[in-house]
């Protein structure tokens, strides 16, 4: 299992606007760089628009960041788009048997574990910003 694309997409769709600042930015025109159905981008741009990350009219093709580059770390995205709830990155299997030295103790063992863990994947994502995607897309297409 891993953590829903909706993140990743999310990211896409963000540098994307920002690259094609000078165009309209459609949902189709997103949904055929992502190569994926335009309602589901309508549907995570909605996401992102709640959040305050973009903006976008009602009838009107393209959409625009509602925020500057700098101000937009990848954390803002993760959350926008309900990738997973606090402490719940990892599962933990509710039944084990609690006959069992491990069944019975492995739930209490591991669930700090995972909890420093999704709490410091969070503080990375809180230290890069859509702006340094950007820059990286830019420098690898040799747009700068």
């Amino acid at each position: 299992m891993s953590i829903s694309s909706r993140f990743a997409v999310g990211i896409h769709i963000l540098a994307l606007i920002e690259l094609n600042n000078e165009g309209v930015t459609s949902s189709e025109f997103l949904a055929k760089s992502v190569n994926t159905n335009p309602a589901v981008i309508r549907k995570l741009m909605g996401m992102l628009k709640k959040a305050g990350l973009i903006e976008v009219n009602p009838g009107i093709a393209g959409a625009k960041l509602a925020k500057k580059l700098s101000s937009i770390t990848l954390f803002d995205v993760y959350k926008a788009v309900n990738v997973v709830q606090d402490k719940e990155l990892f599962s933990i299997h509710e039944s084990s048997h609690p006959d069992c030295l491990v069944g019975r103790n492995i739930q209490n063992t591991i669930e700090p574990l995972f909890t420093a863990a999704q709490l410091a994947m969070e503080k990375v994502l809180r230290n890069v910003t859509l702006e340094d995607v950007v820059r990286d897309i830019a420098a690898k297409e040799n747009i700068c």
